[in-house]
């Protein structure tokens, strides 16, 4: 059994402010505010990574591994992830977004009776099709190879699940679905705050809103096409929340292809997002894939309708197949813009979506996370 003696640990990847991260920070600042103790285990909290440890939540121990990028970041890694766990023995890791395996290596070696839970967070072979040169061929035979050692799996949705059992060969019956703990109480609050941009909240123009890092995954491109037909039958207004500016480039090109400069805007990261979403018109998310969908959940917490991509996985989970809000093929602006403006006629009641956001509170799935560890 876990008494609030034992340790929880996090094991996470460099601080980037990515979906996964998020979900892990969340869970702690919970499990922290019940008394337990919590690890945070990091490669690294300088460099680039230094701006998101402000995020930490106060109470969750740091544990700075002090493994910057470099070509033996694997072996550095490993061995002092190996001390750690020698010397502190947590109850449990649970390990996120390690898709090469070095926690379960990790405990292999070190021989203490931590129990390692691997938390998998996106559809692994739509993640893996995207690296570039080998490493789309080696890391699902780390996972093959490595992930079997663990004793507990949590999938983010079913999607995922699903696929994580048919790369690595575990029987699906061994991974648990346990959903992102999305709504924190702090989220209202935040969206009460004021948005710092002139077109929010809108008066007579309404905002389409997207948020989400600037890379291939998120398929801004089809949003902004989509938002460009919009255009064309009613006046509207299209922001882009988000940082790493992987395809700045690309997307500002496709605006002015288009012609519509002066109605689209790619403010960046934002710091609180929920002030933006809880007063835009519609929000949309427009991915190739996910392993949950946070933003919309988010999305639904402030009141605001939503329209998504059928994308695997987990948007179709969040919205009950279309109960929650419109579903549209990937890759389709035509129809995305039909789904955007059939919300805007018609949008479900904010009422219900923020009822239904409910359901992906950080107290309801952190208990979920203890029963799961209770159980093992």
């Amino acid at each position: 059994m876990i008494s609030k003696n034992d340790i929880l640990s996090f094991f996470l990847p460099p601080l980037i402010g990515a979906g996964g991260e998020r979900v892990a920070l969340n869970l702690a600042k919970t499990l922290v505010d019940w008394g337990y103790k919590v690890d945070l285990v990091v490669p690294e909290t300088g460099n680039r990574h230094a701006k998101f440890t402000s995020t930490i939540p106060a109470g969750v121990r740091i544990i700075d591994l002090g493994t910057p990028i470099q070509r033996t970041v694997y072996l550095q890694k490993l061995f002092k992830l190996k001390q750690y766990l020698e010397q502190e023995k947590p109850a449990v890791m649970l390990s996120n977004v390690d898709y090469v395996g070095v926690s379960n290596l990790a405990c292999a070696i070190a021989k203490t009776p931590t129990k390692l839970i691997q938390v998998v967070h996106s559809n692994l072979s739509k993640e893996f099709n995207t690296i570039p040169g080998i490493g789309k061929l080696v890391k699902p035979l780390f996972v093959r190879q490595f992930y079997p050692w663990s004793d507990g799996y949590i999938a983010v949705s079913s999607g995922v699940a699903n696929d994580l059992a048919q790369m690595s060969g575990i029987h699906r019956d061994k991974i648990k679905v346990i959903y992102n703990p999305v709504v924190t109480p702090e989220l209202p609050v935040k969206a009460e705050e004021v948005a710092n941009h002139p077109w929010l909240p809108p008066e007579k123009i309404p905002v389409i809103l997207g948020a989400g890092r600037l890379m291939y995954q998120k398929d801004f491109p089809t949003l902004i096409r989509a938002f460009a037909k919009v255009r064309q039958n009613r006046p509207c207004r299209l922001m882009i929340i988000g940082g790493e500016n992987n395809v700045r480039l690309e997307l500002e090109s496709l605006i002015k292809e288009l012609g519509i400069q002066a109605d689209v805007e790619l403010p960046g990261f934002a710091p609180n997002p929920y002030a933006y979403m809880s007063k835009a018109s519609v929000f949309v998310l427009s991915s190739l894939y996910e392993g949950f969908g946070n933003v919309l959940v988010e999305a639904m917490a402030t009141g605001t309708p939503v329209v998504s991509t059928d994308c695997p996985d987990g948007p179709a989970e969040i919205l009950e197949n279309g109960r929650y809000g419109q579903l549209v093929p990937i890759s389709s602006p035509g129809a995305l813009a039909d789904a955007i403006m059939a919300t805007l006629d018609n949008p479900v009641s904010s009422t219900i979506l923020k009822e239904r956001a409910q359901e992906f509170t950080s107290e309801k799935i952190a208990q979920t996370y203890l029963d799961y560890i209770q159980n093992l």
